[in-house]
């Protein structure tokens, strides 16, 4: 892509050759390729820049002055925009061209994308780290206050277990006691019977050998 420049050589206005030589002088400091086109004594140059200004750019009078800058037929500005830009830094926009690695627009035009798309994180990846860091900590925290919490329900639930069992074997305990003592009983009962029987039987004994 070549930069175009259209200019009038034999100009009669002072300020005219002015924006002329400011124009191409940054160029050169910038090392931009460029192609300078006199409408002064070509008259198809000064056809073609007239029929490729755009109309809102156009003055009142609807004639363009130099300097006009294209690149190739992509319209660029006139003098007052590339000032701009410069004031700008922003000079390699207005061209349509790349801004070279390093340059003040390049790092610029850096920032501006690292603030539109919020990547801060990737260029400090040491808060990353932090806040990962604090992320696990805040993990570990929580998973330690789960295990407290599991140990503690463990615990009771031990317990709750413990003392069930501790009273079915006291009430196992107090049936079996129940059932010995019913079995006593029942053992005495039987003894006084057959105590009585034996009784009952030696006196049919005795009266008999009586009569």
């Amino acid at each position: 892509m070549v930069i175009k420049v259209f200019l009038a050589t034999s100009s009669g206005s002072t300020a005219i050759k002015k924006k002329q030589q400011d124009v191409v002088g940054f160029l050169e400091a910038l090392k931009v390729e460029y192609a300078e086109l006199d409408i002064a004594c070509n008259e198809q140059n000064r056809m073609w820049m007239r029929q490729n200004v755009p109309e809102e750019k156009k003055p009142s009078n609807g004639i363009p002055l130099p300097p006009q800058i294209f690149n190739e037929e992509s319209y660029c500005g006139d003098y007052d925009t590339f000032f701009d830009a410069k004031e700008d830094n922003t000079v390699y926009a207005f061209l349509g061209l790349p801004p070279p690695p390093g340059s003040k627009e390049a790092l610029q035009a850096e920032k501006e994308h690292i603030m539109q798309n919020g990547t801060q994180a990737e260029g400090n990846p040491d808060d990353s780290v932090k806040h990962n860091g604090d992320a696990q900590g805040e993990e570990g925290q929580a998973g330690d206050e789960e295990e407290g919490e599991g140990g503690r329900a463990d615990d009771e639930a031990t317990e709750l277990e413990t003392s069930r069992g501790e009273e079915e074997e006291a009430a196992a305990e107090e049936e079996t006691d129940e059932e010995a003592q019913e079995e006593e009983d029942e053992e005495q009962e039987d003894e006084q019977l057959h105590s009585q029987e034996e009784e009952e039987l030696q006196q049919l004994e005795e009266e008999e050998e009586a009569e």
